[in-house]
């Protein structure tokens, strides 16, 4: 188990120093600069902002010093569009409010899409199963800006009942966790009915009907714990995305997130 874990560890590595590495050969392959917009800029006062940040010297002079400060400081260096900012600045004042809303939603997606999905399977093909099915195919089909923009006609615009913006009551977070989880919740819906499907009709699930079981413990104890292994891989990509934040959640609300600086 510690060698698998390690070995692990040591792929999500290797993973990350490629995803850095061609991000920054791609970057610089790019037309242009950082300083390709500033306008009416002498050219003395150009190359010394360029000499600043160490941009006139070879690009695998900046590649080198830019892993240096990444692995040994976690510096991501300065940010060439907020004056007197860094990156990591940038990150610490919104990441904290992409991830509680995120973390929100992931408790949602959680407590009500596996329990609607269970309940579909068990009456799949009847009235509660196909109500939860449209619902939940609506809720991967519709687009995100869609339902935000639904939601804040609905429920702020029209009852008045939530603010339109910002997180400064519990209340606000009540829209943008809605928008934020409502496709992962529908998706987690829909696997862990099909999921479900496949395991009751497996020879154990079978035989435990043969026997007589209690249905609540066949569904319980010998369905659900199977079910739940492939819900449960896709659940890691998942919460990833939701703590992450959403540009269009956090712009149609107007949080102070992470996800305003894609």
């Amino acid at each position: 188990m510690v060698r698998y874990v390690f070995k692990r560890f040591l792929a999500m590595i290797a993973t990350l120093y490629l995803i850095i590495t061609i991000t920054f050969f791609l970057m610089h392959a790019i037309p242009g600069g950082p300083f390709t917009l500033e306008k009416n800029v002498a050219p003395e006062v150009k190359e010394a902002m360029m000499q600043k940040y160490h941009l006139n010297e070879p690009v695998f002079a900046q590649y080198l010093n830019y892993l240096k400060r990444l692995f040994f400081r976690f510096d991501l260096g300065p940010s060439f569009k907020y004056e007197g900012m860094s990156v990591n600045k940038l990150i610490g004042m919104g990441f904290p409010v992409s991830s509680k809303v995120g973390f929100l939603a992931v408790l949602m997606v959680i407590a009500v899409g596996i329990p609607i999905g269970i309940a579909a399977a068990v009456y799949a093909n009847r009235l509660p199963d196909r109500i939860a099915m449209f619902a939940a195919t609506l809720g991967i089909t519709i687009p995100s800006f869609v339902v935000s923009t639904v939601l804040l006609y609905i429920f702020s615009l029209k009852l008045g009942w939530l603010p339109t913006y910002g997180l400064e009551s519990r209340k606000g977070y009540i829209l943008p966790v809605l928008a934020l989880g409502g496709y992962a919740l529908s998706f987690i819906s829909r696997l862990s009915r099909s999921s479900y499907l496949d395991v009751m009709q497996q020879d154990y699930m079978l035989l435990a009907k043969a026997k007589g079981l209690h249905s609540s413990r066949i569904t319980i104890h010998y369905g659900l714990r199977n079910a739940l292994i492939p819900v449960v891989t896709m659940l890691g990509p998942l919460i990833a995305n939701l703590l992450t934040g959403s540009f269009v959640i956090e712009k149609v609300f107007a949080l102070p997130g992470i996800g305003k600086y894609f």
